[in-house]
């Protein structure tokens, strides 16, 4: 637990300092590009257009998908309100398992607690996320699915979002830096995540001989965040509330992520250095 609250504590007391270099880190990823910032949006389209016509066109056949709540939506709609939360997670997953033995030179010349380096890594990639909800907001507006109240649920799953990644960060950040073979593995998870996600299809039951596996994609915690956010944005259902033994799990799971990273990372970060 000391090591938990040693952790917030940095977060808190360089919060200042997060939201300026995540600022600065944002900037600096569109320096070189003459559309700069527009890219943020228009990589996630080209790839929706993609994803809508091999899965919603090709595989679905155009075909709605049946809500819990007993709506239908089209494929379209479903998808972009769920594939919203992987534009985020995907990049920043990837982004962060790599930020501090990209940085290393960075942290040898500069006094900071090094648990910042994620966190401002993870803000670069919210502050693009917060423009894609809105662009995704505006879509649902010409839809039957326009704004209501369940839209109150989102700042709550984004808080989740953001404090699951932190947790995973801190793991992911610190085995990246001892062994740099972890990133591979990290981006060889993220990869199977995308078809193991509830993001490019959609099922009630996983049947497989006649035995019912659909707990196992629920073991996975981004189902609870992605579900989270489509029951927000389509208005299905207070999905924190109603599915409470998967809302106990997801912050069961944070928790221990979170434990086991902070520990990690207050163990080795005196010697990041030395793996210069």
């Amino acid at each position: 637990m000391k090591s938990m609250i040693t952790i917030i504590k940095e977060q808190i007391s360089s919060f200042y300092l997060i939201l300026r270099l995540s600022a600065f880190e944002m900037k600096s990823a569109n320096t070189n590009n003459y559309l700069g910032r527009f890219w943020e949006l228009l990589n996630p389209m080209i790839q929706l257009a993609i994803y809508w016509f091999v899965f919603g066109v090709g595989v679905r056949k155009g075909r709605l998908i049946t809500l819990e709540n007993g709506a239908h939506v089209s494929f379209f709609i479903w998808m972009i309100t769920g594939m919203v939360v992987w534009f985020f997670v995907n990049p920043t997953i990837s982004s962060t398992s790599r930020s501090i033995y990209s940085r290393l030179q960075l942290i040898a010349k500069m006094s900071f607690p090094m648990s910042a380096i994620p966190s401002f890594v993870i803000m670069a990639g919210f502050y693009s996320h917060l423009m894609l909800v809105a662009v995704v907001t505006i879509i649902l507006q010409f839809s039957h699915f326009k704004l209501s109240i369940y839209y109150i649920q989102l700042p709550y799953f984004m808080l989740a979002t953001l404090i699951f990644l932190l947790a995973l960060a801190l793991i992911t950040s610190t085995l990246s830096t001892i062994v740099r073979d972890v990133q591979q593995i990290v981006q060889s998870v993220l990869k199977l995540l995308l078809y193991f996600t509830p993001l490019l299809w959609h099922t009630d039951k996983l049947v497989f001989k006649g035995v019912d596996l659909t707990f196992l994609l629920k073991l996975n915690p981004l189902y609870y965040i992605v579900e989270g956010y489509r029951a927000s944005f389509l208005g299905t259902s207070w999905y924190m509330t109603e599915h409470l033994s998967l809302t106990w799990f997801f912050w069961g799971t944070t928790f221990v992520f979170f434990f086991i990273g902070s520990v990690l990372h207050l163990k080795f970060r005196n010697r990041f250095v030395d793996y210069l």
